[in-house]
């Protein structure tokens, strides 16, 4: 995103000619060329990016409402190159970076980024690995910014060596219309890693090393499962809004005042409970949380050891596990997760809601969303369009149950198992239907069910393994060579992928330009005649 209230070119060369009358600063250093070292270094502290990325969903988000077909869009990346690739991606295809976000994955995190090796979702890897990958994504993306205002800067200069005025004037509005890759992260800091005070402080160095917005969700820290896992366990409603201020207070200490805390709720999967809540009155948080406790009426007094509780007049025991959590009532969990929402927004602070489901089902996630707003009229929603789905199947599970429905076909017409994904029904009606629906699937849950934003949480860690797997199938097959350059080289000439030239991609022109700065004639460059990475240049 651009940089709010960015001097242009003239203006801050006009500046810098003020400064230096003769052209240079102390020890020769050219002005075009401090210029250019000021352009690229937009923020001091990656503080500076949680403060100006926030500004950034805030007015996403207030687009949004004026307009639901304006929402966002991210991909989970569990390295700094992935993420700046695809951000280089999206400005390659759209033009720009509005609109897209990168999330960062607990998940992968777990399973990539820790000294513990690959591990599950479950809050077990080292707290700092979430915060160092924020870290190392801002750099990635910051550098990307740089390797392109360099090429910006060096066609300025050749402009200027040829004397031509028309191609000078365009460099310079090239840079002025540069539009930086640092774009907002949805940071995932699972279930806080703690209590509430370990929430807060870990919360401040997500914020410190550059998120904007937060992701926290309803588990118990030291129980904490993946959302498409069974045994999750959530905590009572006060429990979560206490670990939802402590995010907030973070923020507002150190300044990031628009930062974004989005409230995920487990609990349409979630059986279980760790513990009862204390209720004060009719009607709070605790009474209305215990309610949906699965208990067993029972006769006369409680034994020695027993725990009970009154309800509807009478006393009942709480069906509890061996390990002592508490089961909820069969079939609560929706009832459940929109009581969940409606505190965590209206109580809670929350800007945005994330409901995770079993299933990805529009008009599901819609109805849930009407009965929430009923209560919270502002709900906005985040949504996973998880690869736990099996999306092939369940599309086509949903286009079969609505044509048999509406009469258009009977039901031995198509399997209703598993034999649907077949690639027997890949190019049959129903196949066909399913992909357009899988098409537009963003689009109507975000223009009918409140989605703001659509993220994908594992993309990455799946294409990196289906890559690998094509690669090495070809390399380590028949192909040899050939693998390599029709599947990975071939394609990034002719889609413009910056990274085939690879040098280039990580900074060696960039290199090549200091050393310049600073050392005139005397510079040994990387680039020239003999550099390899020629042969990939644009025709």
């Amino acid at each position: 995103m651009t940089p709010p209230a960015r001097k242009s070119y003239a203006e801050r060369r006009a500046m810098l000619q003020t400064r230096f009358p003769n052209g240079a600063a102390a020890g020769g250093i050219g002005i075009d060329d401090i210029l250019q070292l000021q352009m690229q270094n937009t923020y001091n502290t990656h503080l500076d990016i949680a403060r100006d990325m926030a500004k950034v969903m805030r007015a996403d988000m207030a687009a949004y409402d004026a307009d639901p077909e304006h929402f966002t869009q991210s991909l989970g990346c569990w390295s700094g190159f992935h993420a700046q690739q695809m951000i280089r991606s999206v400005k390659r295809l759209r033009g720009t970076t509005k609109g897209a976000y990168v999330y960062l994955s607990g998940w992968m995190v777990a399973g990539l980024r820790n000294r513990w090796g690959h591990l599950p979702d479950q809050s077990m890897h080292e707290k700092t690995a979430v915060a160092d990958l924020i870290e190392e994504i801002y750099v990635s993306l910051r550098q990307a910014d740089e390797v392109e205002l360099n090429d910006l800067f060096r066609a300025l200069d050749k402009a200027r060596e040829a004397g031509d005025a028309e191609a000078e004037r365009a460099a310079v509005t090239a840079i002025d219309g540069f539009e930086s890759h640092v774009v907002p992260i949805v940071a995932d800091i699972d279930a806080g890693f703690g209590n509430e005070h370990a929430t807060y402080l870990l919360a401040k160095e997500l914020i410190k090393a550059g998120a904007c917005c937060l992701q926290i969700e309803n588990q118990v820290s030291d129980a904490k499962q993946c959302g498409h896992q069974d045994g999750k366990v959530t905590v009572p409603r006060e429990d979560f809004i206490e670990k939802l201020r402590a995010c907030r207070m973070a923020f507002e200490e150190l300044g990031v005042t628009e930062g974004v805390i989005v409230a995920r709720t487990d609990s349409l999967g979630a059986g279980l409970t760790q513990k009862l809540p204390v209720s004060q009155k009719p009607g709070d948080h605790a009474s209305e949380y215990l309610k949906w406790i699965e208990t067993e009426s029972f006769e006369g007094q409680p034994t020695e050891g027993e725990i009970a509780m009154w309800r509807d007049g009478g006393w009942a025991r709480p069906a509890r596990l061996p390990n002592g959590l508490v089961r909820f009532k069969e079939g609560t969990g929706r009832a459940r997760v929109i009581e969940d929402c409606v505190a965590s927004l209206n109580d809670g602070g929350a800007d945005l809601i994330w409901i995770e489901t079993d299933t990805p089902n529009v008009a599901e996630i819609a109805g849930m969303v009407d009965e929430i707003r009923r209560e919270a009229p502002q709900a906005k929603l985040v949504y996973n369009n998880s690869p736990s789905f099996n999306w092939t199947l369940n599309l086509r599970k949903q286009v079969r149950e609505d044509w048999i429905a509406e009469g258009r076909i009977a039901e031995a017409d198509y399997p209703e198992g598993t034999q649907l994904m077949k690639a027997d029904y890949d190019d049959t009606d129903l196949g066909r239907e399913a992909d357009a629906r899988l098409k537009r699937f963003q689009y109507d849950i975000s223009t009918k069910a409140g989605v703001f934003h659509n993220l994908i949480t594992l993309p990455t860690f799946h294409l990196t393994a289906k890559s690998v797997d094509e690669l090495s199938r070809g390399y380590f097959g028949e192909d040899r060579m050939l693998a390599y350059v029709a599947t990975v080289q071939r394609e990034e000439i002719r889609r413009g992928i910056s990274a085939v030239k690879h040098q280039h991609e990580v900074g060696s022109d960039l290199g090549d330009s200091f050393k310049v700065m600073v050392g005139g004639e005397r510079a040994l460059k990387a680039g020239g005649h003999a550099n390899t990475m020629n042969q990939f240049a644009a025709e």
